[in-house]
């Protein structure tokens, strides 16, 4: 299993999971088709590889391009009902709706696919762990806040793609009107990067692979800065810690199988280069 991002921000996200023969699943698409098409492409892919499309809100950074995309090339759909009537309804064609709830558990692409609750301020939002042979891949992105059960889902996971989207001060001092900082900050909003480093201390076991930061706002954080909160957690030595961005997202990242005897580190090796948001 490998995976990779077409973009990743308030401008739009798209997450590449990819299982070979075995079809590829584009976790939300939040560009246009033809744009989402384009970036597809930059990562060696063609829109009809996609053997299904995950939705988890029904916001236009991750459903933008959906329904095009989905209509033109017969791809089906996966998302809850509350998304669905949201952003879908009347748009998507119905035979390719697969309607999920924010705990289902199925198959596809050769894949298991855990649909895990999040809060956030959508009808029915949800994010997802995905698992095969070699490992397990957690992506975690627009949740305000986390709970137990979300930490008990994405715990051991060999790949976490994880949303920092901002640096608390410098979203007071920033230019946001007041009531969209406190939407952002709120419970229902964005995880900070205060946020994101305690959820990965309670989920990060020593043998994790990959960590990413994701969601990074262009105006209220830097990668820089959310890997330094990430660079606070004892991490396996092995672990390749970069960030996502808005251009391109991130190139392909693969699972390998795990190796035991793994032992923590102080901090993971900062393997990706870092972008610029």
């Amino acid at each position: 299993m490998r995976f990779a991002s077409i973009g990743s921000g308030s401008q739009g996200n798209g997450t590449l999971i990819d299982n070979g023969s075995a079809g590829t699943i584009l976790l939300d698409c939040g560009f246009s088709a033809r744009e989402a098409r384009a970036r597809l492409e930059a990562k060696g892919l063609q829109a009809s590889d996609l053997a299904g499309i995950l939705v988890t809100h029904e916001h236009g950074d991750h459903v933008k391009g959906v329904a095009t995309l989905a209509n033109a090339l017969r791809i089906p759909v996966y998302a809850t009902w509350g998304t669905y009537q949201a952003a879908l309804s009347g748009r998507l064609e119905q035979s390719l709706f697969q309607c999920i709830d924010q705990s289902s558990r199925f198959e596809l692409a050769g894949l298991t696919v855990q649909a895990v609750a999040v809060l956030h301020d959508a009808r029915e939002p949800c994010q997802f762990v995905v698992a095969g042979p070699a490992g397990r891949l957690g992506i975690l992105s627009d949740t305000g806040a986390f709970n137990r059960q979300m930490v008990a889902a994405y715990r051991g996971c060999d790949a976490l793609l994880l949303e920092c989207n901002h640096d608390l001060r410098m979203l007071a001092e920033g230019p946001y009107p007041a009531q969209l900082k406190r939407r952002v900050a709120g419970h229902y909003g964005h995880l900070n990067n205060e946020q994101a480093a305690d959820f990965l201390r309670q989920v990060a076991h020593p043998g994790i692979q990959h960590l990413v930061a994701t969601h990074i706002s262009q105006k209220n954080n830097t990668a820089a800065v959310a890997l330094a909160a990430f660079a606070t957690v004892e991490l396996g030595p092995d672990c390749r810690v970069g960030a996502a961005c808005q251009g391109n997202g991130f190139d392909w990242l693969s699972l390998r199988p795990a190796v035991s005897g793994a032992l923590p580190s102080r901090s993971g090796q900062l393997m990706l280069d870092l972008q610029t948001q």
